[in-house]
């Protein structure tokens, strides 16, 4: 399953990039929620369910897509050496 962790970059399978921010429950559902940032344009913060944020791509209706997931975890190296 696509991992949760915080404060990591992930990928949309459209291609932008999001920050983790945290995590959140519903107060009345008690449904996990994923707080995420945008990489681009105004940064806007975001919530959506975790179950939603962690689903596999729908490769039917989207089938030039390689990602496996609707967000994927970035493995971002430094470029320091």
């Amino acid at each position: 399953m696509n991992p949760i962790i915080t404060n990591r970059i992930y990928r949309h399978f459209k291609g932008d990039y999001y920050l983790l921010v945290d995590t959140a429950k519903h107060s009345e559902t008690g449904e996990d929620y994923v707080i995420y940032r945008k990489l681009y344009e105004d940064g806007g913060l975001w919530i959506r369910p975790a179950e939603m944020f962690q689903e596999e791509v729908d490769h039917e209706k989207y089938p030039d897509v390689e990602q496996e997931y609707r967000f994927q975890l970035q493995d971002i190296k430094s470029v320091r050496k």
